[in-house]
């Protein structure tokens, strides 16, 4: 049996649309409707009338998809893929934190569960936390999970930026993507240029010539003249980088996969389009108390 043909005519038949995170395994890139960052596809299953939404990506992300289409049936090929850092975050780190600085505006990760993101003033993603910092009022600002995200925005918008929780991470960026790599990839290709996530450390930071979200790598590689590229972050985007711009080469860091975004597979794909389950579900009031800091995010941003 053919499961990308027949993964496609179930598709059609159960008016259902495939999401697939850019760090996916290229079969499931290839049979996606739409492929971007947690948060470009969370907006796409918000503007599609599919009845269900097949979502090939980590906990956080099928969970704000279900916040953002009550009306719709979110589907996870793998319910146990889950992101480490997100969990990193319960609500009751969020709360005691909020204690700890009343004062304090919260802008947490889009990379949190949505228990975290009900405690939040607002949401931002790797491309918008800037912007997100620099619209608050508060000089003081509460920042979690990710501790090399918070270096990056505390660099950049002058804030008073007190991460949670203190050795918040992604594995992957953290401790797969190593300092170590990235020398011997710039001494392996000293044209390529080198293109980093801000969750990676910030000594890998000070050395790329650009730091950008995945979707963001996306856009620069196209845009940019250059025909090698070093890329620091998970390496299933580098598949896509490589089928949108065949003429140009990518290197990505050879152990820097995150093995909780492949545990989806083709097989697991048929089976839960197939069985409409598992569903990924989120409590109510949670969901609504997450949504207004999401919504507050776009009206600092915009949703392009």
């Amino acid at each position: 049996m053919n499961l990308a043909e027949e993964i496609k005519k179930l598709k059609e038949k159960e008016n259902a649309v495939i999401l697939a995170h850019n760090y996916q395994r290229p079969e499931i890139q290839d049979i996606a409707d739409f492929i971007g960052d947690s948060l470009d596809l969370a907006i796409k299953s918000n503007e599609t009338d599919a009845k269900y939404i097949l979502f090939a990506g980590v906990d956080f992300m099928t969970e704000g998809a279900a916040m953002m289409n009550p009306k719709k049936v979110v589907l996870s090929p793998d319910i146990n893929s889950r992101c480490p850092m997100a969990a990193m975050l319960p609500a009751e780190k969020v709360r005691a934190a909020k204690k700890e600085h009343p004062d304090a505006e919260v802008v947490l990760y889009i990379n949190t569960l949505a228990e975290a993101k009900a405690e939040a003033d607002v949401i931002c993603t790797s491309a918008n936390c800037l912007q997100v910092i620099n619209s608050l009022d508060s000089h003081t600002v509460l920042f979690g999970p990710d501790k090399n995200l918070a270096y990056y925005a505390a660099k950049r918008t002058g804030k008073k930026i007190v991460h949670i929780p203190e050795d918040g991470h992604c594995v992957v960026h953290h401790h797969l993507i190593s300092m170590d790599d990235i020398e011997f990839l710039k001494k392996e290709h000293p044209n390529a240029v080198l293109i980093v996530h801000p969750e990676c450390e910030p000594a890998i930071q000070e050395i790329a010539d650009y730091i950008t979200s995945t979707n963001g790598m996306v856009k620069k590689v196209r845009e940019l003249p250059d025909k090698e590229f070093i890329i620091g972050t998970e390496e299933g985007i580098c598949y896509r980088l490589k089928k949108e711009n065949p003429k140009k080469e990518f290197y990505p860091v050879k152990f820097a996969v995150c093995r909780q975004m492949k545990l989806h597979t083709l097989e697991k794909m048929y089976e839960t389009l197939k069985n409409k389950k598992p569903v990924v579900t989120v409590d109510k009031k949670i969901a609504t108390k997450a949504k207004k800091a999401l919504e507050r995010m776009f009206e600092v941003t915009g949703r392009d």
